[in-house]
Formats: C-alpha cells, sequence, structure tokens
C-alpha cells in the first residue's frame, strides 16, 4: 500500500537564479524495480518535455499514454500525472511559469487543455530540438548580459512552436461555428470557477447569454449539457484528491465549494458509478 501525502504533490523545479525558467535534459535507462505510483505530482509551472529517445508510459489525470519518441508532451500546472514505466528514455524538458509566458501563448494554452502528447514528424522533430537545444544553451549562461530576456524569449520561441503543433491537429478557432465559440468560451470560465460555481446559470451570465442557448450551444457541440460538463470538472478534481491525497472526502467536498457533504458524497456516486471511500480503496492496491 503506497503512503499518501497530505495534499497532491507539487514539483518546484530548480530555480537557482529566481528566473522562473528551468531546462534540463534527462537520460533514464529502464529501472526494474521502479514504482511508478511514487512519482505521482503536478509541476509548478507549465512544461514542455521533448521524448527524444526510447519509450515511456504515463498516467495523466487517469489516462493512460505509451509514448514513443519523437514525441512532445505538454503538462499544464493543473494535471496530475505519474511516471508507470520507461526504456532507454532521453528527453528534454522545458518549464516555465505564468509571469514568463507571452500572454498569447498563455491563452492558448489554456484553451488547448487538457493537452494529449503528440508525435513529431522528422521535420518538426528537428525544429523543436533545434530550439530546446537552444534555450538550454541560453540557460548555462547565467552571467551573460541580458541573461533572463534571452531564456525568457527562446523558451517562448519553443512554446510556440509546441503551441503550433496542437493547434495544427485541431480545428483552427476562425473556423469555429457560434456554438463551437461559445461551448469553447464555456470551457474556459469552467476551468476557472467549477469549484466555486455550479449552475448552469451562472456561467449563462458570465457570458451574457441565456442558460437555455447556452446549454444549445454545449449539447450540439458536445452532445452532453452544461450540467455534465460542470459535474465531470469537479470529479475530476475530486478523483485527483481522492488518489494523490489522504484529505478525509469531506476535507475534500469542502475544497470543491460543497458545505453539504451528504450532497457531494451522492453526487460523486452518481457520477462515477461508486462512492468517493469505494474509488479511494480500488486504487489503493
Amino acid at each position: 500500500m503506497r503512503k499518501k501525502p497530505t495534499s497532491i504533490p507539487v514539483n518546484h523545479f530548480g530555480d537557482e537564479y529566481g528566473s522562473g525558467i528551468s531546462i534540463e535534459k534527462l537520460s533514464l535507462n529502464d529501472l526494474p524495480d521502479f514504482e511508478g505510483e511514487e512519482q505521482s505530482e503536478r509541476h509548478d509551472r507549465h512544461t514542455f518535455h521533448l521524448l527524444e529517445k526510447g519509450t515511456i508510459t504515463i498516467e495523466i489525470d487517469f489516462q493512460k499514454y505509451e509514448i514513443e519518441s519523437p514525441s512532445i508532451v505538454y503538462m499544464h500546472p493543473n494535471q496530475v500525472h505519474r511516471i508507470m514505466a520507461f526504456e532507454d528514455v532521453r528527453v528534454s524538458s522545458c518549464a516555465i511559469n505564468n509571469e514568463n509566458l507571452n500572454p498569447e501563448y498563455l491563452k492558448l494554452l489554456e484553451d488547448i487543455t487538457p493537452a494529449k502528447p503528440l508525435l513529431l514528424t522528422k521535420e518538426t522533430f528537428s525544429i523543436i530540438s533545434e530550439a530546446i537545444s537552444l534555450c538550454m544553451k541560453f540557460s548555462e549562461r547565467k552571467h551573460g548580459k541580458l541573461y533572463h530576456s534571452l531564456l525568457k524569449d527562446s523558451c517562448n520561441a519553443l512554446a510556440g512552436l509546441v503551441i503550433s503543433q496542437y493547434i495544427e491537429q485541431s480545428k483552427s478557432s476562425d473556423k469555429l461555428s457560434r456554438f463551437e465559440t461559445v461551448t469553447k468560451a464555456f470551457n474556459e470560465i469552467l476551468e476557472r470557477n467549477y469549484s466555486t460555481t455550479k449552475r448552469p446559470t451562472a456561467y449563462a451570465q458570465k457570458l451574457n447569454i441565456s442558460t437555455p442557448y447556452l446549454n444549445e450551444c454545449v449539447k450540439n457541440t458536445t452532445g452532453y449539457s452544461v450540467s455534465y460538463h460542470i459535474q465531470q470538472r469537479i470529479m475530476l478534481e475530486a478523483k485527483r484528491l481522492l488518489y494523490h491525497s489522504n484529505k478525509s472526502v469531506k476535507e475534500i467536498a469542502a475544497e470543491l465549494g460543497f458545505d453539504d457533504y451528504p450532497y457531494f458524497s451522492r453526487l460523486f456516486t452518481k457520477v462515477t458509478g461508486m462512492t468517493a471511500l469505494a474509488f479511494r480503496n480500488k486504487n489503493l492496491d
């Protein structure tokens, strides 16, 4: 049985010079005694991982991905992940906080969250590899003039390249229908307010549209109602806390904005098909 922390662990990257940016390259060999469950964590900033060699199995918010090189993996600070297995891995990573990210890039990253790993073409891998290599070189010039500016700009260039790959594989914003545009705006607001705002009417008010119209847009685009999406987002956070922390169900309910603990328990059972304690116990093995 694994020992749970009091809350979801956050990886605070080494930041010797207080730049809010970290660059690293790691080589990992397959370890027979590796225990992936000990690696569950969040990051304290946006991270871009270029898998240059090998294979890695990673779980991101209860979704398992088996990733082969060359691939890029972007993870938002909210996402909880754990490494389950790896073999002969070489990965280069860049981590950057909100303050250093280009505001336009920050908004785009919010739009594609949660992101899935992307398999790269040979040409794209070469470009991104060169970009992260440049970031690495600037990170080593800690006493050079304009050190932070050069590091920040190079990391933003890398972020832009990665974002462009996600955009290419998704529908362009200028081709979205009215329903899709409203749904996109709803998802952005939901991500920021799920723990404090539970009613569809409140989201409709934030978007300055009627509740029936919001529901029509979301259901037409996704096949599910506004209430469904609100509940799913709340339950994802509840699952994260149940799995990765030792907080009681009552404490988790309070953290997610539920004063009525029994109601939260009933809602969890309704949405997930099992009680909160059953979910936790199932994942203790």
